[in-house]
């Protein structure tokens, strides 16, 4: 009952809502808000107490990164930190430290579309495409591109091959096709292509090996198209004057950029085109 008694006058002088913190010595300078009496908001400006500069949070011990030690004589040089690769320097990105070690550590370089351009060069036309997965055993392109144009030269099917192939193909264009052709009918417009990237066996025989085609790694080329209509077809001008000529040696000059060509000679499934791969042999490329 004393208890009691004493905590009732301690209630009764209890204030009705807490009190505003008073502004501490020194920062007399007080801004009233628009619109409302000047003691209802008060805003206390800095003073002379408020320190020189923000201070720096502490670290936890795990992510803690030691300073370098001020440099004086004697004293071993601190290890600097990685810096940028090569070819990021003067690019207005360059720099050392942490941050750079991170970025550099992160950054993932797609040999494919390096520089933004397709396969890593110019001049090959189209897009990338997801991982093809195949539905037998060995098929399968794990960075394909379907290629529009090569060098300003347009591709009929805008066919599905694998980097590899595309760059053979463009050296085998720009090295041979082009000049070959020269001028005649205005000069190489586009290729007519018959075949790309398919999972099947070789010349679709049942229980044959798998082609080059199910890797992406293969293309069938049956004519070229020249700038005033007209076409050189393996099909018709193959072994027939001037047209052939300029076949047997497109068809020679593919050795080389291709590990497999096989043309009209080969057997009856080229007659009308000539069949281009990048498989890998040990005693060169295999033309027929």
């Amino acid at each position: 009952m004393l208890l009691a008694g004493l905590a009732l006058p301690v209630l009764a002088e209890a204030p009705g809502q807490s009190l505003r913190p008073l502004p501490r010595p020194g920062a007399e300078a007080v801004v009233a808000a628009p619109g409302l009496p000047a003691p209802e908001v008060r805003i206390v400006l800095a003073s002379e107490f408020a320190p020189g500069q923000s201070l720096r949070p502490l670290q936890r011990p795990a992510t803690r990164v030691a300073a370098a030690p001020a440099a004086s004589a004697g004293a071993a040089a601190a290890p600097s930190a990685p810096a940028e690769p090569a070819q990021e320097q003067g690019n207005g990105r360059g720099g050392g430290g942490l941050l750079a070690f991170l970025r550099g550590n992160n950054r993932r370089e797609d040999p494919d579309t390096r520089n933004g351009r397709l396969c890593g060069v110019r001049g090959i036309e189209g897009e990338r495409l997801e991982r093809i997965p195949g539905r037998l055993n060995g098929c399968g392109i794990d960075e394909p591109v379907r290629i529009s144009a090569i060098n300003g030269i347009a591709l009929s099917q805008r066919p599905t091959l694998s980097c590899d192939a595309a760059l053979a193909l463009q050296d085998w264009l720009a090295g041979a096709v082009v000049p070959e052709v020269g001028r005649r009918g205005g000069g190489v417009a586009s290729l007519r292509v018959i075949a790309s990237y398919s999972c099947r066996t070789r010349n679709n025989v049942p229980g044959a090996r798998l082609s080059e085609h199910a890797t992406g790694s293969a293309i069938d080329i049956a004519g070229i198209g020249l700038a005033d209509g007209s076409e050189l077809t393996v099909l018709s001008d193959w072994g027939s004057g001037a047209e052939g000529r300029i076949l047997r040696n497109l068809h020679r000059a593919a050795c080389g950029p291709f590990g497999t060509v096989l043309g009209p000679n080969a057997d009856r499934y080229h007659q009308d085109h000539f069949h281009l791969d990048v498989a890998s042999y040990r005693n060169g490329s295999y033309c027929r």
